[in-house]
């Protein structure tokens, strides 16, 4: 497994600088660029590109902490965090809110798409603001849960970093926090792509 962390002169922690981590992946970019031996053998040719993939791939994986997240709970546990479907009890009543209003949204847009004669399709402009509106509104509310979650990343960072000279049985309770924050980055990421998907339909 390569550890996307090393690659780009990072060390293993939950929480990186994007800007400095955005620093360092264009120097390395540049440096690998396969324009840079053009011209010379297939070999290094070939070892050019692998490694300008693998520095974007790196850059990619840590640039957001849903992917930070897991690729540093894939070093430390040594297997990728299970994919766990089970919604966590103090995020339900906002599940079912977002799944209702994505419903709903669903279910206009199903109506909107029956209807092929422009002078009908018309009477649906006004109504597609409106839910543009709302998910505008909870995209809103997810980014503001995602700022939270950025400031408990940023706490635990901390305290990750301070047990670097302990043993490593200390750090068992916070690998479960990473899971928890990885798990809830990855349904507010998911929510968010699904808000950002439905608000380009209606506009179309």
């Amino acid at each position: 497994m390569i550890d996307h962390f090393a690659l780009l002169g990072e060390n293993r922690r939950p929480w990186i600088d994007p800007e400095l981590l955005k620093k360092k992946f264009l120097i390395l970019s540049a440096e690998f660029h396969p324009d840079r031996v053009h011209g010379h053998s297939a070999e290094e040719m070939r070892a050019a590109q692998q490694r300008f993939t693998e520095v974007n791939q790196a850059y990619n994986s840590l640039r957001h902490p849903k992917g930070r997240l897991q690729h540093l709970l894939e070093l430390e546990l040594g297997v990728k965090p299970q994919q766990v479907e089970q919604i966590p009890p103090d995020l339900m009543e906002f599940f079912i809110e977002v799944g209702r209003l994505f419903q709903q949204v669903d279910k206009f847009l199903a109506q909107r798409a029956q209807t092929s004669s422009p002078l009908l399709q018309v009477q649906f402009f006004e109504p597609s603001q409106l839910w543009i509106e709302k998910l505008n509104e909870l995209h809103g509310r997810l980014r503001a849960r995602q700022q939270s979650l950025m400031a408990e990343l940023r706490t635990l960072d901390l305290k990750w970093v301070a047990s670097e000279k302990s043993e490593p049985a200390s750090r068992e309770g916070m690998v479960q926090d990473l899971e928890k924050l990885y798990r809830l980055f990855s349904y507010y990421a998911k929510w968010e792509g699904q808000v950002q998907e439905r608000v380009m339909q209606l506009s179309l």
